[in-house]
This record gives C-alpha cells, sequence and structure tokens, in this order.
C-alpha cells in the first residue's frame, strides 16, 4: 500500500471518528434536554405549595398557593416571566406566610382573552378581585419590576386590600411613555409590538430571533440559533409542560425564557407605545400610598447614549420615596431580579419589613 493511499486511509478513518464523536456529542445534549427537570420544583412541591386555577371574572388566573403558616403574601413576578421566577425563595417564604405566587394576565398559566384592555388599571383590578375572591383577606403584596408597578396600582387604588407593599426594582417613571424609549427594556417591547403587528403565531422563537445579541452577550456567541433549536426539542419532548432548559447556566435567563414561552406579546406592546399607563400615573398613586413601603433599588447603568440599563435611576428612586408617605428605602449589590439572584437576602428582606409593618 501506497503513503498516499494510507494517508487517505487515515483522512477517513479521523473524519469518521469525528463524525461518531459529533453524533454522541448530539446525543448527549438531547438526552440533557429531554430529561432535565428544575431541581427547585422539588424543593417547592415539598414546601407545600401546589398549583391552581381561579375564575375570576373572564379570566382564569393560575397561581401556586403555599401552605397557610401565616399573613398572605402576593407575589408579582416580572414582565416576561412567571410564578415559577421566585422558586428559590418559596420554600422559605412558606414558613411565615401563605403565599399566593400569581401568575398576571398574559403570562404563565393566566392568558389573556382577545379585546382584553393591556393596562395597569384593568389587571391592578382584576388582581384586587383575586385577593377579594380568593385570597380572602387584605394581603402583604411584593412585585418585581411590572410585578411592582402592579404592586403600586393595588396598594394605591386597594389600600383595603393591601397591608404593605414591597416594591422590588419597579421601573417607577422610567416605563412611564415616552421616556421608556431610552430603557434597554424598550428594545424587548419594541420586539413585542412588532410580534403583534406581524401577527406571529411563536412568540419565543420570534423573540430569539430578533434578540441575538442579548443572547450573545448574556450566553455565548452564536447561542441564539442553537437556543431555538434547543426549545423546539425540548417542545417535542415534552408537549404542553412549561419549558425547561436546563443547559442555560444564567438562572434568570432561564427562568426568562420559560416565561417568554407562554407570554402576550400584547403586554408588552402596550409598554412600547404607552396604553399599559393609561391613567395609571406613577407620582400620584406613590402619594396615595397609606400602608408601610419598602421600596428596594437593584444595580443600574446609564449607558453612552443615555440609554438606562436598569429600572430607577438613584434620582428616580429619590423622588420615589419622597412621594411615599410610610416608605422605606434599600439599595442592593444584585440583578434586577433580586429574588433570583440573591434569594437569601431577599427573603430576610421581606420577612424583617412586612412581618414587623404594621406593629
Amino acid at each position: 500500500m501506497t503513503k498516499r493511499s494510507l494517508g487517505r486511509r487515515a483522512l477517513l478513518t479521523t473524519g469518521a471518528a469525528a463524525a461518531v464523536a459529533a453524533a454522541t456529542g448530539l446525543a448527549v445534549l438531547k438526552h440533557k434536554l429531554d430529561t432535565y427537570q428544575d431541581p427547585g420544583q422539588r424543593l417547592v412541591d415539598a414546601a407545600g405549595y401546589r398549583q391552581r386555577v381561579a375564575q375570576v371574572g373572564d379570566l382564569a388566573i393560575g397561581y401556586a398557593e403555599g401552605p397557610d403558616n401565616g399573613p398572605p403574601l402576593v407575589l408579582l413576578h416580572a414582565q416576561h416571566m412567571d410564578w415559577y421566577s421566585y422558586n428559590r425563595v418559596l420554600p422559605a417564604l412558606a414558613e411565615s406566610f401563605h403565599v399566593f405566587d400569581v401568575d398576571y394576565p398574559g403570562h404563565g398559566g393566566t392568558p389573556a382573552p382577545p379585546g382584553y384592555p393591556m393596562t395597569a388599571a384593568r389587571i391592578g383590578a382584576d388582581l384586587a378581585r383575586f385577593v377579594e375572591d380568593v385570597v380572602g383577606a387584605p394581603a402583604h403584596v411584593t412585585g418585581n419590576s411590572s410585578g411592582g408597578l402592579l404592586a403600586t396600582w393595588l396598594a394605591a387604588n386597594r389600600p383595603d386590600l393591601v397591608r404593605a407593599v414591597v416594591l422590588e426594582d419597579p421601573p417607577l417613571f422610567s416605563a412611564e411613555y415616552p421616556r421608556i424609549a431610552r430603557t434597554i427594556a424598550d428594545r424587548s417591547f419594541r420586539t413585542c409590538a412588532n410580534a403583534v403587528r406581524e401577527g406571529t403565531d411563536d412568540f419565543l422563537l420570534y423573540w430569539i430571533r430578533a434578540s441575538k445579541p442579548f443572547f450573545d452577550r448574556n450566553v455565548g456567541r452564536g447561542a441564539a440559533r442553537l437556543l431555538v433549536e434547543a426549545v423546539k426539542e425540548r417542545r417535542r419532548a415534552h408537549p404542553g409542560e412549561p419549558l425547561e432548559i436546563g443547559l442555560l447556566p444564567d438562572d434568570t435567563v432561564r427562568q426568562f425564557i420559560r416565561g417568554l414561552d407562554r407570554f402576550d406579546p400584547r403586554f408588552g406592546a402596550a409598554f412600547h407605545d404607552g396604553t399599559w399607563h393609561t391613567g395609571f400615573d406613577h407620582a400620584t398613586a406613590l402619594r396615595a400610598i397609606g400602608c408601610p413601603a419598602l421600596l428596594v433599588q437593584a444595580n443600574f447603568s446609564v449607558l453612552a447614549d443615555g440609554t438606562l440599563d436598569g429600572a430607577m435611576t438613584e434620582e428616580d428612586a429619590g423622588r420615589a420615596l419622597s412621594l411615599l408617605r410610610r416608605g422605606t428605602y434599600r439599595r442592593v449589590d444584585a440583578t434586577h431580579v433580586i429574588h433570583l439572584d440573591k434569594p437569601d437576602y431577599f427573603v430576610r428582606l421581606v420577612k424583617d419589613f412586612l412581618l414587623t409593618a404594621n406593629r
């Protein structure tokens, strides 16, 4: 056999080995995708939480309810997420509260009917009815991001239902129109508006493809294309179940993807065009809050072009605090979803504040 033949055979053998290795690697990745279970779910279940659905007017509101171990506490997640984004703090909160972890309209297990008004006033009124009909007593309320804005609306407009409120990095003032256009968040809201206008039937995949820079920055270069295929595979293996992509190393990004899989882009579009705030002025609402209120601010930055990367500036937080009659402020070295980034700190903060708020 000639050296040339030997070289050709060695090349073919090496190529075949590479192909086998690649196929093996893909099989391993597929197995990990198909069999992944978020470890937090076991802890949430063990703490006594049960998923339920309550009919509130024309809404079927999905929520997770914990055991009755104290005063009622309503949790309102960030936009694009769902109730499970609180999984890291749910067991500890269940030790001191009767927790109601709610998917508000357009998120998770609470689909919004066609024509449903995506406004703080309408969603806030439906959440108030949930507290009346399901919780059955005035409750402590904590909300993150857009959930913090809804908590603000509830405390201002239904003081009979809110004992005390924790506002976890809410975009006070920055989310109001037209200032919203000068925030990082509006890049996603603009994608929502485009999706509504174009009529896409798979918002998550639409959003991933439109948000390649986000995934390049937060996951890795080229991650968006791979994530699209991972989503398709996980859906195939677990049809109709919440989307769990265990290959994503960042817990916040993983919960973000789970939430976006059952997210109504009309919600984000209403932030983009300002209609979400119809009849809801942040300053007016803050002045109206009479119960104890804890305002918690996470990290933020302002880009070179003036775009706000975060929920509030120091000036926003200071203005908000000055308007609250019984306000307390905490600055936290954490990312926007504080209860995911610093869960132990969040639990201590919430317990210390709410369990002594009305003494």
